[in-house]
């Protein structure tokens, strides 16, 4: 199977802890590059996704971003820090006493002392393991979509070589009436001129036109570069890069082929080869 670099992912997740969602979309890129948009107190989780995005994909510019919503009930009960209570009571009353103010304490400004009063931490380990559950769920989902995007991908890409070898076809075909019809031209030009030349100069006049007008070889390669792409294809997997250094090859066969024409099928041809090489091209940047 072959992936597209181009997908979006959702996951959701929900615990006593509270909501979280994952979001996991990715564009096309030489590289893997990934970012990250997390909470503050989930920090300390980006080396692991990253690694684990790094055993998973190939190539693609990724984004992920997590949305975290505590259960407010989730939260311990309250507690009081006796000690600390205690040590801020007696140094108020001395400042009071200091000061001969005489008002009673006010019980709010005591709890509002930064650690009189307490609550329980929330396991942020179990949070965490089920945050990388989902996580994991959500870049199973995301490589899927990535698969359903590159076998349509791979369906339009097999549909240009098919077409590409029956350019190859129709183009074979037509060589030998092509020659034909450029033999008996110069025999035409040659009456017109009224210029009789030796069998053997016309021979060799025949066997240069020949060579300059030989596609054979491009026709060759173009077949042999259709069934390679097809093998790549088949065989699946990161193969972007690939199939881009066989575009080029496509190319270097169809420009030879458009500059040795002889006639103007052969050169709706080379342009035809020219368009569908280039559909394959654009399908194929955004192919891992």
């Amino acid at each position: 199977m072959i992936y597209s670099m181009t997908a979006y992912a959702r996951k959701e997740v929900k615990g006593d802890w509270g909501t979280a969602v994952w979001e996991i979309r990715s564009v096309n890129q030489r590289y893997l590059e990934t970012y990250f948009r997390l909470p503050e107190q989930f920090r300390g989780l980006e080396p692991v996704l990253r690694e684990r995005f790094r055993q998973r994909l190939a190539r693609g510019k990724v984004e992920c971003a997590l949305r975290f919503e505590a259960n407010p009930a989730a939260k311990g009960e309250l507690s009081i820090n006796e000690t600390l209570a205690n040590q801020v009571i007696n140094a108020a009353k001395q400042v009071m006493a200091m000061t001969g103010d005489d008002n009673r304490l006010n019980p709010f400004q005591i709890m509002n002392w930064p650690g009189v009063m307490e609550t329980s931490e929330q396991d942020m380990d179990a949070i965490n393991k089920d945050l990388l559950a989902a996580f994991d769920e959500g870049v199973s989902e995301f490589i899927e979509a990535r698969g359903r995007e590159g076998d349509n991908m791979k369906a339009l890409i097999e549909q240009r070589l098919s077409a590409i070898t029956a350019e190859v076809i129709k183009v074979r075909a037509r060589m030998p009436e092509i020659l034909e019809w450029q033999r008996e031209r110069l025999f035409s030009k040659f009456e017109e001129a009224k210029v009789e030349l030796e069998p053997s100069r016309v021979e060799q006049e025949l066997i240069l036109l020949a060579q300059k007008s030989d596609v054979a070889e491009e026709l060759d390669r173009l077949d042999s570069h259709v069934k390679e792409a097809n093998n790549i294809l088949k065989k699946g997997g990161a193969c972007g890069r690939r199939m881009d250094f066989m575009m080029q090859e496509f190319n270097r066969e169809s420009n030879t082929l458009a500059s040795k024409s002889i006639s103007t099928d052969i050169t709706a041809s080379g342009v035809e080869l020219k368009v569908l090489i280039e559909q394959m091209r654009e399908q194929i940047q955004n192919i891992e």
